[in-house]
């Protein structure tokens, strides 16, 4: 039986891919296209909305499936029939048809931070209710109500992780609004000037994209009882300043931190640099992890790029 991953071509999906594989998993690969999807697993490639496509994933079964497929925030936002199209309908209709092909298989869902809203509110703990108002989050807390659904009823066996921001992404378009985070590191690498749109004080919860997929991979043999009945934990992350994260870049690229001048937009700080503090006992006690220290992190994600 194969680990099914939704996203494989992508930025997380392509380093847990790699991670599976080298502990001698059978993988399958589903994204859009088959660039991108490490060798070594088995390539699906096509539109996670048509049940031919998600058919062929399942059709040699599978024991788990692991969900990264996504239409990410600004994309969702900006078209929010496609946001239900692939993070609504596409995705429920995944699940049934994961659990009739293996009943009580071990589902792993990457949701995100999204769902607590914007503004949040002063703390972020395991009590925290959600109350997402971007299209993003909304759609994210409608399947983590899917999957623990879907749970309780024995049809799957599901784990939710909600996602903070991951550094750092590959340059180019992503459809995140946040990924200014990852473009300070791409500019800082080279040696080029980088005005970041959040303010030096600004704070944000970040992991890096190695740390994320070690988090996703525990996922998938945690005990579900070291879970709480909602199946869903958000995952430790280091609550770092945008400031500090450049001083760090820079130290680590050898550069010089004046690269980076701030020209605040107060929207974007409002939404992408205002978290609070975080607490995340729920998935500590499940065994996910963060970085560590700020360092650690820098480290692992400019080694990823």
């Amino acid at each position: 039986m194969t680990i099914v991953v939704t996203g494989a071509g992508g930025f997380v999906g392509q380093d847990l891919v790699r991670q599976l594989l080298a502990a001698g998993q059978s993988v399958v690969g589903l994204d859009t296209m088959a660039d991108g999807i490490p060798a070594g697993a088995r390539v699906v490639a096509g539109d996670l909305g048509d049940p031919a496509t998600r058919a062929a994933a399942l059709a040699k079964g599978c024991r788990a499936l692991i969900h990264l497929v996504t239409v990410p925030g600004g994309a969702a936002e900006a078209d929010p029939a496609a946001s239900r199209r692939i993070n609504v309908d596409a995705m429920y209709d995944l699940l049934l048809e994961a659990a009739e092909a293996s009943p009580g298989l071990r589902v792993v869902f990457a949701s995100s931070i999204a769902v607590f809203g914007d503004p949040m509110p002063p703390q972020v703990d395991d009590m925290t209710p959600l109350s997402p108002r971007m299209i993003y989050g909304g759609h994210k807390a409608m399947m983590e109500q899917a999957v623990a659904m879907l749970s309780n009823r024995g049809l799957i066996d599901g784990v939710t992780v909600r996602l903070p921001g991951i550094l750092a992404r590959p340059k180019g378009p992503s459809g995140l609004k946040s990924a200014f985070i990852s473009d300070l590191f791409h500019a800082l690498r080279a040696d080029a000037p980088f005005v970041c749109p959040v303010s030096a004080r600004a704070t944000i919860w970040a992991q890096s994209g190695t740390r994320c997929s070690a988090n996703l991979a525990h996922a998938l043999v945690l005990d579900a009882a070291l879970m709480p009945p909602t199946r869903a934990v958000t995952l430790p992350a280091l609550r770092i300043t945008m400031g500090d994260l450049a001083a760090e870049v820079a130290r680590q690229c050898g550069v010089s931190e004046a690269l980076v001048t701030y020209a605040p937009d107060a929207a974007l700080e409002a939404m992408f640099g205002a978290q609070p503090p975080l607490e995340t006992p729920a998935a500590e006690r499940a065994g996910f992890a963060h970085d560590g220290d700020l360092e650690s992190l820098v480290s692992r994600a400019l080694a990823a790029l």
